[in-house]
């Protein structure tokens, strides 16, 4: 239903322009919005209209006229006055509300559409004929953006995004469960992966700009149909689930840049056990130092390059090689070899992958 302040403020306005007093009270008789003292009002003279099959009623100086949401009584509007202009003003006051509920309910079902849609719980039949009552476009490019914030149910990061993306761009806010926001994001027909990228950006910098609040944002491929926007939107929610596992130190995370990280992220656990087993023997992947973690990612970002990664780290080039050399003791492994630093590489994700599936089950 309409909330009071936005009847308060319809009633405000028309006010303002007529310098007609009105008043919307509910079939019992309380008083949901005014603009005049309402200590004159009779709640059985409210009652007693409610209940009668007029629609409109004038007693005294006060015009009652009923309004409707689909056949049943909604509320009821009080002008205060005399004349037959009061009375118009009255019937304009009923019309206005009646669009509130109209939108208001077109809101909702929306938004209803779109949750259900995410979750694939809609026939494809019935996808479009919904589409074609609410207004919306069903062959559109689209991608579908989840943006996770640190507290839940943070209604304010919701209002930022709808300020910001809005329905008569074709864009929509909604959400399917208490920690996450999704935005379905309309796209031009010259907007690639790069732009996706920069919407993100933008997503990421404005929150936390307005809001103070760090965020992760994750979005699946871009869709063509409404049909597949259940697709792109499980997409998004796995490269967020891949994110947290893999790529921890990133606020922004796509669906088609996960790479080797979705491999992993499809295999059964047992398998995870029997590479790891394979590669260092009945032992476990031996604890790494953060010192030797930060030395072997930041030499992986560099290609394998020796010389680039000790200038970067700032240590000799001496002392980045005994550090390799140390890892190949208690690893048999030698970075500086491409086949060692991929098995590596895969087997430091596989072991991330089996942490965050202990800490999930626990």
């Amino acid at each position: 239903m309409i909330s009071s302040q936005v009847i308060q403020s319809s009633i405000d306005e028309l006010k303002a322009i007529t310098k007609v007093d009105l008043c919307v009270v509910s079939d019992t008789g309380s008083v949901v919005a005014s603009t005049f003292r309402d200590e004159n009002l009779s709640s059985q003279m409210i009652v007693s209209f409610a209940s009668s099959p007029a629609d409109s009623q004038v007693i005294g100086k006060q015009h009652l006229l009923k309004v409707y949401d689909e056949g049943e009584m909604a509320y009821i509007v009080i002008a205060q006055g005399f004349g037959e202009d009061v009375y118009m003003i009255g019937k304009i006051a009923v019309s206005q509300i009646q669009n509130l509920i109209v939108a208001y309910k077109e809101r909702f079902d929306r938004n209803n559409f779109f949750q259900n849609l995410l979750l694939d719980n809609m026939l494809l039949v019935d996808i479009y004929n919904r589409a074609k009552q609410l207004h919306v476009e069903a062959e559109a490019s689209r991608a579908v953006y989840i943006i996770e914030a640190k507290a839940d149910g943070d209604t304010a990061l919701t209002e930022l995004l709808k300020s910001f993306f809005t329905t008569q761009t074709g864009d929509y806010i909604t959400a399917v469960d208490e920690k996450n926001v999704i935005l379905v994001k309309a796209l031009e027909a010259d907007d690639d992966y790069d732009s996706l990228y920069r919407t993100a950006n933008m997503i990421v910098d404005m929150i936390n700009t307005e809001l103070m609040v760090n965020v992760k944002v994750a979005y699946g491929t871009i869709v063509t149909s409404l049909k597949d926007v259940s697709k792109s939107y499980k997409e998004a929610k796995m490269a967020l689930e891949v994110g947290k596992i893999f790529y921890a130190e990133k606020c922004i995370v796509a669906y088609h840049t996960l790479g080797i990280g979705r491999l992993i992220y499809q295999l059964p656990v047992n398998l995870c056990k029997i590479f790891i087993e394979e590669i260092f023997g009945e032992g476990q992947l031996p604890d790494l130092d953060e010192e030797t973690l930060t030395t072997v990612n930041k030499f992986f970002e560099n290609n394998l390059n020796v010389s680039e990664t000790s200038r970067q780290l700032f240590v000799h080039r001496n002392t980045l090689v005994y550090r390799i050399e140390k890892l190949q003791k208690s690893t048999g492994l030698d970075v500086r070899v491409f086949d060692d630093a991929l098995t590596f590489k895969i087997a430091l994700m596989v072991v991330n992958y089996m942490k965050y599936l202990e800490t999930c089950s626990n």
